[in-house]
């Protein structure tokens, strides 16, 4: 597997700035996202994932719709839209209401697909989380959707975004 690339020094007034750490906890996991789709996606992505998990839960939206839900480019979605449909795991009909609109919506194939995709991305979390305790886990989940969402996540109990 590709290591993420760590520098061989790192100057002392940097190495403990949440910035810098968060950086480099980003870099491996985008490396280990990646290589686990790449090993064991079937040659789908974490775009994909995204596309397929949204249609699961939401139901048929247009095109735009998924791309703003998802935070997905609209060409971006389109291509990738392309590529799972066909491999039947959504299809996409003219609204009758807007002829000019696609309404996609996930098949039973691409549920299954998104099943098989959530084993592999939790052996990814499981790679990445791997050097936490139980109790650390649980507190990082706590706290880094704090700082994802400008300090406006919700800190309820068991409110979580995932």
């Amino acid at each position: 597997m590709r290591k993420h690339s760590t520098p061989a020094r790192t100057p002392d007034r940097l190495k403990d700035r949440p910035t810098w750490l968060l950086g480099r906890a980003v870099a491996r996991s985008s490396v280990l996202l990646t290589t686990g789709f790449a090993a064991h996606g079937d040659g789908l992505r974490g775009y994909h994932y995204r596309l397929l998990a949204s249609l699961e839960q939401w139901g048929p939206v247009s095109q735009a719709d998924l791309g703003r839900d998802t935070g997905i480019d609209r060409s971006d979605v389109t291509a990738a839209l392309v590529d799972l449909e066909s491999r039947d795991f959504v299809v996409r009909d003219v609204d009758p209401n807007h002829r000019r609109r696609k309404i996609v919506a996930i098949t039973d194939s691409g549920s299954a697909a998104l099943r098989k995709l959530d084993e592999v991305l939790d052996s990814i979390q499981e790679e990445l989380l791997a050097p936490l305790t139980p109790a650390q886990r649980r507190q990082f989940a706590e706290i880094m959707p704090r700082l994802g969402d400008e300090g406006e996540a919700d800190v309820s109990p068991g409110g979580s975004s995932t």
